[in-house]
């Protein structure tokens, strides 16, 4: 069966400018994000997601700015 749904963003290891891995875009692609903008304040949130592991996280926390800890 053939999925007609237009993807939001491409589900390689690129997600929204920040080279994040594969498993990690597919995470965030399916819980609903699409952008650095739409992800939630406190970063630490998304490890709670399939894929999505503290590297991705320090990458994505870079990307926008905010300082660790």
């Amino acid at each position: 069966m053939k999925d007609d749904a237009p993807r939001p963003q491409e589900r390689g290891a690129i997600f929204d400018g920040v080279k994040v891995g594969r498993p990690a875009t597919g995470g965030l692609l399916d819980a609903g994000y699409t952008s650095l903008d739409d992800l939630p304040d406190d970063l630490h949130e998304l490890l709670a997601i399939h894929g999505v592991g503290p590297r991705a996280v320090e990458l994505l926390r870079e990307k926008r700015g905010h300082q660790p800890g």
